[in-house]
Parts: structure tokens; C-alpha cells; sequence
């Protein structure tokens, strides 16, 4: 299994990225799956901020600080997952990761679904700066 973030970069506040993030080594369309995306903000501990879950008919999570402002969505086709971000501020400046669990995840909860614990396979992560 292998994850790849792509489409970080500088973005002004106020703007908009759109991340994704590709598997390879399972499809989307064939198995259970939960892909969280998290970020680890500079001096601070990484946190789940979105994740969709298939085991809950395609269930969607988002943290308080994201919500509203951040969308998850997956494209079975392209065997991706996007994390659309808009309003973009400075404290969303963060190295963005995705994460996968294998089989079947249900009545977690949004806490339990964003935990960075319950995730078996990373991707190396990508730059978001946010600038003022």
C-alpha cells in the first residue's frame, strides 16, 4: 500500500488549495476503507482534520477548525482522495498528510475516525504555507 500527497504549496489568506491524495495497492472501489487527512501545524501534534470512511456508506468527519471551510471527497475512478480547501488562513500553514485503515471501521465517531492512531499506512506528507 502507498500513499502520495500532491498540491501543496503558497497560498495568500483567504485563498484555496485542493489536495489529493493517491493510493496505489488497493482500490477504492473493492475494499473497506477509511482515509483520513491530518496535519502537523509547526509546534503542535498532528491532528486528523477530515476523513471519509466507506464502511459508513462514504461517512465524512471534519474537525472543528476545518469545518465549513474544508471538503473531503473521492474519486473511485482515479483511486484518489481530494481535501478542497478554502478561506485559507495563516494557522492552517502545516505539513498535510493522508492516512489509510484497511477494513472495516464503524461507530468510532468523529474522534475515534480522526484519531492518528487507528492508521496503518502514511504518505509522506506536503507543504501548505499560508501567507498573510
Amino acid at each position: 500500500v502507498q500513499l502520495v500527497e500532491s498540491g501543496g504549496g503558497l497560498v495568500q489568506a483567504g485563498g484555496s488549495l485542493r489536495l489529493s491524495c493517491t493510493a496505489s495497492g488497493f482500490d477504492l472501489d473493492d475494499v473497506n476503507y477509511a482515509i483520513t487527512w491530518l496535519r502537523q501545524c509547526p509546534g503542535k501534534d498532528r491532528e486528523g482534520i477530515s476523513c471519509i470512511n466507506s464502511s459508513e456508506g462514504g461517512r465524512k468527519y471534519y474537525a472543528n477548525s476545518v469545518k465549513g471551510r474544508f471538503t473531503i471527497s473521492s474519486d473511485d475512478a482515479k483511486n484518489t482522495v481530494y481535501l478542497e480547501m478554502t478561506k485559507l488562513v495563516p494557522e492552517d500553514t502545516a505539513v498535510y498528510s493522508c492516512a489509510a485503515s484497511l477494513g472495516i471501521n464503524i461507530g468510532m465517531g468523529r474522534q475515534g475516525m480522526l484519531d492518528p492512531g487507528r492508521y496503518s499506512y502514511w504518505g509522506e506528507g506536503t507543504q501548505v504555507t499560508v501567507s498573510s
